[in-house]
């Protein structure tokens, strides 16, 4: 047997965040979150399964991994190995266009894309939902990668109906994410870690509490595409989440210096009247939401403040492909 596939899948930035698992090993979120694909910032992977091979091998960016980051993917082949019935152990390569372990959801777009290409590799043929099932178990965000346009991760009741689905077309709201690149260096501490540390903050049980709220206004927003609206609850979210963070123990500190400084520019343009808010990630780098029409002008901005250094730009992104 000797069977590959190539898929990529764009990153996702969450509206409303997901932070912490009800159930670690196969990612239950703590509350529910929506989220939308970002246009052109892809992972794309390719997978080869090969009789030949005695183990798993992982090449990122052109690296060959070994530890952890080779451990976590063959957890998840492993997965997609029993789903198949097979034994075969494969080639994973896997490319990123933008920072990865910087808050841009680069295990997202790799986790999601491994599960097309890793599960058509297999001979499985799985529908979305099944696929966004699939991407959860290697980074719970990935399953929001797989479908396209606006995503909402419903947490289901188990593993069967915990996966995401599109909520609104890519095109239904033209809403740009300027990225403000803080730092490109790898977190410390990555999401995994994070999750885990949730329940130990005593902020945790409060923010998921509310979370039906906030999910409820960020879905309204979208619906009606109310900027204002969608600002208040999402940088309200963002926040209570690095609370979550910072209140833990042990605490983890994402922010920098000039990450405090975009979180109190940004509110002010809006209130000069620029349609501008920002939520961050588990991560240091700054996304700013805008209209497509001010993007030009936000990006500009952005790259004008010291400390920033550089700008991403994407629009609202599809689904997960197979690039065969």
């Amino acid at each position: 047997m000797n069977r590959s596939s190539t898929a990529q899948a764009f990153a996702n930035i969450a509206l409303i965040k997901y932070w912490g698992n009800r159930q670690q090993a196969l990612r239950l979120p703590a509350n529910g979150s929506i989220s939308f694909n970002l246009d052109g910032l892809y992972a794309r992977t390719r997978v080869q399964f090969s009789s030949e091979l005695t183990q798993d091998q992982l090449i990122l960016n052109g690296q060959a991994q070994v530890g952890a980051a080779l451990e976590r993917v063959s957890r998840f082949l492993d997965a997609v190995r029993t789903m198949a019935g097979m034994k075969e152990r494969a080639v994973v390569q896997s490319e990123n266009n933008f920072p990865m372990g910087a808050g841009i959801a680069s295990s997202a777009a790799a986790f999601a894309a491994l599960s097309l290409a890793g599960s058509r590799a297999a001979g499985l043929t799985l529908s979305e939902a099944q696929l966004s099932r699939l991407a959860r178990l290697g980074s719970g965000s990935a399953c929001r990668s797989v479908p396209g346009g606006f995503v909402e991760w419903q947490p289901g009741t188990g593993d069967a109906d915990s996966y995401a689905f599109s909520i609104a077309e890519p095109d239904h709201w033209a809403l740009v994410d300027c990225v403000a690149i803080v730092a490109s260096e790898h977190k410390a501490v990555g999401s995994t870690q994070g999750h885990a540390l949730a329940d130990r903050s005593p902020l945790q049980a409060a923010r998921v509490t509310d979370a039906p709220r906030r999910l409820a206004r960020c879905r309204a927003a979208i619906r009606l595409r109310d900027f204002d609206a969608l600002a208040q609850v999402v940088e309200q979210d963002s926040t209570l989440m690095h609370a979550v963070m910072m209140t833990s123990t042990p605490p983890l500190f994402y922010w920098q210096p000039t990450s405090l400084i975009l979180m109190q520019l940004v509110p002010t343009w809006r209130a000069e009247g620029l349609p501008v808010c920002y939520t961050l990630d588990a991560g240091p780098n700054v996304h700013v939401f805008t209209l497509a029409e001010y993007a030009d002008l936000v990006c500009e901005r952005l790259q004008a403040v010291p400390g920033v250094r550089m700008v991403l730009r994407a629009g609202v992104g599809g689904p997960a492909c197979w690039l065969e």
